[in-house]
């Protein structure tokens, strides 16, 4: 691999590297560097995509004689370097680099529409480039798009080669959620009544959540199975109201966070094109939140919580189908606020993993990181306010 170039997965590691070069953890807080990229300027941009090359066939490669070598370089090149324009030259160069690989990729099989796997697409900036660039139809991201999805590609690979492409193509089949952990709905609200501290409200589960969100409570919705991949898809999501410009801060505050990024927005697939630059090319990757897309501007203000400084958002399109609770509350907010839009980010704090089980869910609302809880069957709160 490394006889006179690093080849592969070259780039991603060094934007892992400058992750680290930068005070973050590498491996876990790259999205930040996405988040910093739109406060910066690619001024290192050209040094770092002038050391990679992308061959006829797409691979990509460096011209580093090893991974130490690469990681000198971006160590010693943003000494003097503001965090800002650093990650938005790894971000630039990153762009620029993997267009490159997935437009001769698209060349030689003429294919219009693209799936897309693996750790560095979860950068849904890059993805979107991809999208409005490259001619294709339509985009789809794995939604566990890190390590924990490749073994997917393993067993279709695995299908064509037993099977045969005429016979693996009759098969196929749109993926339309990710629901594939475990389910504690029998159990969720047997477990929260049982516990002294935590009271049910008299409220119905989708207009009690619906005013307290426009009141400016934080919610968390716990429902049917557990979602699969790092995206909080309404199984176990915190739910708040985009309009209020301190829901940003109070989010960061009450889950123990330091986020960059605006929070992420959900809305129905009936309004998405409403409020997003929505169409046939993104909107299935926007099901899973793969991918972030322009807000439009008459609506920047209105959900300020949900927008980034470049104007654009990550947002979820949700079906009825899917999860009919989710989808009943955001309509429920919407006939409140005349908003279609909630904030959704994931029901944890700071570098935990997302609530699970029943009892991770009562610790958070005991704990204080939400106002309350709604389920299938009611709204949970604390019986007695928190003593700070």
């Amino acid at each position: 691999m490394f006889a006179h170039a690093v080849a592969g997965d070259s780039i991603a590691y060094a934007y892992m590297t400058m992750t680290g070069a930068l005070g973050f953890t590498p491996l876990r807080h790259e999205g930040k560097l996405t988040g910093l990229a739109a406060y910066g300027r690619p001024i290192l941009a050209d040094k770092i995509t002038a050391r990679f090359s992308v061959d006829d066939s797409g691979r990509i490669f460096s011209d580093f004689r090893d991974y130490p070598e690469m990681e000198k370089f971006l160590h010693a090149i943003v000494k003097n370097v503001s965090r800002e324009d650093a990650s938005d030259s790894i971000q630039e160069a990153l762009e620029r680099i993997m267009l490159r690989s997935i437009a001769r990729l698209l060349e030689r099989t003429k294919a219009r529409h693209l799936g897309l796997a693996g750790g560095v697409f979860a950068n849904v900036k890059l993805n979107r480039l991809i999208a409005e660039k490259l001619p294709i139809d339509e985009i789809f991201i794995f939604p566990a798009m890190g390590d924990e999805g490749m073994t997917a590609g393993g067993a279709l690979c695995y299908l064509l080669q037993r099977d045969g492409l005429a016979h693996w193509l009759s098969q196929r089949r749109r993926l339309h959620d990710v629901y594939f952990g475990r389910i504690y709905t029998n159990l969720i609200d047997k477990t929260m009544e049982a516990i002294a501290e935590i009271r049910r409200t008299t409220e119905s589960p989708l207009e009690g959540a619906a005013r307290r969100l426009h009141a400016g409570q934080l919610g968390a919705i716990y429902v049917g199975r557990m979602g699969y991949g790092p995206r909080a898809l309404g199984a176990r999501s915190i739910l708040a109201n985009p309009s209020r410009r301190e829901t940003h801060d109070l989010l960061n505050k009450r889950l123990s966070r330091s986020e960059f990024m605006p929070f992420a927005p959900v809305i129905t697939v009936e309004k998405a094109a409403t409020v997003f630059d929505v169409g046939p090319v993104n909107a299935y990757a926007c099901r899973f939140m793969t991918i972030t897309c322009n807000v439009k501007p008459e609506w920047r203000q209105r959900i300020a919580a949900v927008v980034h400084v470049d104007g654009s958002a990550r947002p979820q399109i949700i079906e009825r189908e899917t999860n009919p609770l989710y989808y009943d509350i955001l309509n429920a907010f919407e006939r409140e606020s005349g908003l279609p839009v909630l904030v959704n980010t994931s029901f944890n704090v700071h570098e935990e993993p997302i609530v699970n089980k029943p009892s991770e869910c009562i610790r958070a609302l005991l704990d204080g990181r939400i106002d309350f809880v709604v389920t299938t069957q009611g709204i949970y709160e604390r019986a007695s306010p928190i003593v700070s």
